[in-house]
């Protein structure tokens, strides 16, 4: 539980500059930080937790099709995006932090066949807050996951997709 403050304060800064200062938190979904400023933020926002609150309540309570867009928004893990350069700077640093960058030939092809594999059964792609993770973790989180029906299997994503949320405003506070 982080009682760092994030500069400038969430609670200071009009609907304009917070959502410039804080739109990306969510992966190409800046609705999630205007929704969270519309409600009103106060001094308890202006932490890494409680704007993490905040926000992954703002997702957590929309409705399936807008939490899909999210869910979409976000890359493959070690897919092609990533070997090609693509990613966003936060997700970069998210998958090499985790070690993404390093697989071997062997997991790359096991990481392709599961994003696609996943994505069949799914229709989205597998998210994970992979911060403190490994490949190994990530890859048995996968085959995992793949068991889950579809609703389990969009509130994880989500639940994960918050835990991203909340491990970058921590980032942005240190």
């Amino acid at each position: 539980m982080s009682h760092k403050t994030l500069s400038p304060r969430p609670s200071q800064l009009d609907q304009a500059a917070f959502v410039e200062q804080f739109g990306d938190i969510y992966e190409h979904s800046p609705w999630v930080a205007e929704l969270a400023w519309q409600r009103g933020l106060g001094p308890e926002q202006d932490t890494p937790d409680g704007l993490a609150t905040a926000m992954g309540r703002v997702l957590s309570e929309a409705d399936p099709e807008r939490q899909l867009e999210v869910i979409r928004a976000h890359p493959d893990l070690a897919g092609k995006a990533a070997v090609a350069g693509e990613l966003t700077d936060d997700s970069t640093r998210e998958q090499a932090g985790a070690g993404l960058d390093q697989c071997t030939p062997e997991e790359m092809a096991r990481f392709e066949r599961l994003n696609a594999a996943y994505k069949e059964r799914f229709g989205f792609p597998f998210v994970m807050a992979v911060k403190g993770s490994d490949r190994h973790v990530i890859l048995a989180a996968f085959e995992e996951r793949l068991k889950n029906d579809p609703a389990e299997e969009r509130r994880t994503a989500i639940a994960q997709i918050n835990r991203i949320a909340a491990f970058r405003l921590e980032d942005r506070a240190a």
